[in-house]
């Protein structure tokens, strides 16, 4: 991230305001890309109130080469938009997830990179078009953990409990007086929105159920690996921690960002299915007065 333009504020911020014309350029560039997921960069200024203001953002180019490619790019976009006077602070990034999955490797690669060598305020905001599609819109800002970013810099093979690998920061979209004011004109007449009825969730749950079971059987391979290597250490009589340093030993990370991946399938399934059980409430409740009327 070197040549990077950044403004460090004197504490930890611990929220993420993001203007609706910044969100309508992410939230366009990740639906015209589908099926493809994509990322770009978020421009802004972290702020003293413990505030972290997302004002412009752009999206990174498909080039599939290294990431040297990336970071000229980045830093010619932001030469060129500080000469119109528009905000060329980096903050973080964003990227687009499908059905919530977002605790990978390569996630986690990246943010610590923007943590460590950029600002230890950088966020990455995640948005899934799939789930918004759906009805739900789903827009997430993450962080790696105090916790996590000490394991990582001191390069330790210990455990974490998955919960603490990332740390979510609450998101509120703003928008100028005259953006609200232009809204406010254009909300419809009618307050009802029979979409909301639609009681179609079958084929959103299966994928997620589907989904779930291959990080279940991934979570179980690499259950398999620590066995392997349990064994092995013990026919070797060597029990002490420095068995679990080598760099033969598997990285509990991976199974530990499984772990927290499959944890957020469940908390995602768990909030849909109660929204879908009201859904049902209401349509038993229509259906008994309806009855009632007919007869």
């Amino acid at each position: 991230m070197a040549g990077v333009a950044v403004i460090e504020p004197e504490g930890r911020i611990n929220e993420v305001h993001i203007e609706g014309l910044a969100l309508m350029k992410i939230v366009k560039h990740c639906h015209d890309s589908l099926p493809q997921m994509v990322t770009g960069s978020l421009l802004g200024l972290a702020g003293n109130e413990g505030v972290l203001e997302v004002t412009h953002s752009f999206p990174n180019p498909d080039n599939g080469k290294d990431d040297d490619i990336d970071e000229d790019f980045q830093i010619d976009m932001m030469r060129m938009l500080r000469e119109v006077n528009v905000d060329n602070n980096c903050v973080g990034w964003y990227q687009s997830v499908y059905l919530g999955v977002y605790s990978t490797s390569t996630v986690l690669e990246n943010q610590f990179s923007y943590q460590t060598e950029l600002s230890p305020n950088a966020v990455v905001l995640l948005y899934d078009p799939l789930q918004t599609t759906n009805g739900n819109f789903c827009l997430k800002a993450f962080r790696l953990t105090e916790e996590c970013l000490k394991m990582k810099q001191e390069e330790k093979n210990d455990f974490i409990k998955p919960s603490n690998i990332f740390e979510e920061v609450p998101v509120k979209c703003t928008n100028p007086n005259l953006a609200r004011a232009m809204v406010e004109g254009w909300t419809p007449k009618s307050d009802i929105a029979l979409d909301r009825l639609d009681l179609g969730t079958h084929s959103y749950l299966e994928k997620h159920l589907q989904y779930l079971c291959g990080w279940v059987d991934e979570l179980a391979g690499e259950q398999q690996k620590f066995q392997y290597y349990t064994r092995h250490l013990a026919r070797s009589n060597n029990k002490t921690k420095a068995g679990w340093d080598s760099s033969e030993a598997p990285k509990r990370m991976e199974s530990l960002l499984v772990n927290n991946q499959i944890r957020n399938y469940c908390d995602q399934m768990d909030k849909f299915v109660d929204g879908g059980l009201g859904k049902l409430f209401v349509a038993g409740g229509l259906h008994k007065e309806e009855r009632s009327t007919n007869n």
